[in-house]
This record gives structure tokens, C-alpha cells and sequence, in this order.
């Protein structure tokens, strides 16, 4: 797991996603999902490029299913994007870098420099 990254669990879910002092992205993965190892990567790549303005968190659906019920996953890899505790942005299956940052830049200030 990257140092830019927070394991989600039903225990610090309020505290890390819902009361989050700034947009968080929650990876729903699971262990056996080869397009969740296909994201990993990328979404490991965005936690460090953006650490200053976005938080990453994995939420393992396996372990967690309470979690990825009550948020209608229904299909993995699913990547949520909250902002003050709200849904802003969902992303469903596998998708590459760049179209990934079109959905979630636009939430995020200030940008890094690039």
C-alpha cells in the first residue's frame, strides 16, 4: 500500500471519507479483480501527483461489503470521487490515466503544476 494511500474500512469510513477536510477518491477493489490490479498503478500514481489536493482511499469489497452496498457498487473496479462528504464523481471499470483525471481534476484546487 502507498504512503499516499488509506485503507478504508467500516470503522474509519465517516471519519475519512465522509469528514474529509478535502475531495477523497475511494478505490472498491478486490483482491481476485484483475482490472482493480490494472488500476492500481494509476491510481497509485494520482495519490502521489495530487497528494496536496486529493486523498486516495482502497476499500476492499470482499471485506467491506456493507460499504460497497450502501454505495450501489455494483461492479468493481468502481472509484468514487467525495467532496464534503457527497458523491461528486463515480468512475466504473477500468479506465486509463488521463481519462480518469478529466473526471476528478475538475474538483480538485488548487492544481499542481505540471
Amino acid at each position: 500500500m502507498s504512503e499516499h494511500k488509506v485503507v478504508i474500512t467500516t470503522h474509519n469510513f465517516d471519519q475519512e471519507v465522509l469528514r474529509s477536510d478535502r475531495p477523497i477518491l475511494v478505490d472498491f477493489w478486490a483482491e481476485w479483480c484483475g482490472p482493480c490490479k490494472a488500476m492500481e498503478p494509476i491510481v497509485d500514481q494520482i495519490a502521489r501527483e495530487y497528494a496536496q489536493v486529493l486523498k486516495v482511499g482502497k476499500l476492499n469489497v470482499d471485506e467491506y461489503p456493507d460499504l460497497a452496498m450502501r454505495y450501489g457498487v455494483m461492479g468493481i473496479p468502481t472509484l468514487i470521487l467525495f467532496k464534503e462528504g457527497r458523491e461528486i464523481a463515480r468512475i466504473v471499470g477500468y479506465q486509463p490515466r488521463e481519462r480518469l483525471l478529466r473526471q476528478i481534476l475538475p474538483h480538485l484546487q488548487p492544481q499542481p503544476q505540471r
